[in-house]
């Protein structure tokens, strides 16, 4: 059995898990709070990536965590497949979201000058911000994961 830095019933694992929750609930909540989000389809489908990537995080980091308490091992190859799967899908959809959002940020704040007078262009920066951050922690654990999965 390979141990791996964010490893499945690692603490390492966890703090990832924890810290892709937090980010993506970071930049939903900013995001909302931003005035005019839903101008954009991109904000609104950065939303909804964060919101599937914090549901997925959650339900990981609640798996690493009752592994953590009864001291059972989560890397069996099913297991370790199912999530470089989802890893995998979700993290494409996060940097998608991501980067879809930064384009329309930037075509507000450079090219047609919305900002300050529109919209509030820097809650949506903040919030960009937050989900390429949470997409950096997912892509860290699905690396770890694809490795894992290879060493099983």
């Amino acid at each position: 059995m390979k141990v791996f830095f964010g490893s499945p019933g690692r603490i390492s694992g966890l703090l990832l898990r924890i810290g892709q929750c937090s980010f993506a609930a970071a930049s939903i909540g900013v995001m909302v709070s931003a005035h005019g989000f839903y101008s954009s389809t991109a904000f609104c489908y950065l939303i909804a990536s964060m919101g599937l990537e914090f549901l997925w995080s959650f339900g990981l980091a609640c798996l690493d965590f009752h592994a953590l308490r009864s001291k059972r091992s989560l890397q069996n190859p099913v297991l370790v497949s199912l999530f470089v799967v989802g890893d995998w899908v979700t993290a494409t959809l996060s940097l998608a979201g991501a980067c879809s959002s930064a384009g329309v940020v930037v075509l507000y704040s450079r090219d047609l000058d919305y900002c300050g007078k529109m919209l509030p262009c820097t809650r949506f920066q903040i919030g960009v911000a937050f989900g390429f951050i949470s997409w950096f922690l997912l892509a860290v654990s699905s690396l770890v994961m694809f490795w894992l999965l290879g060493a099983l």
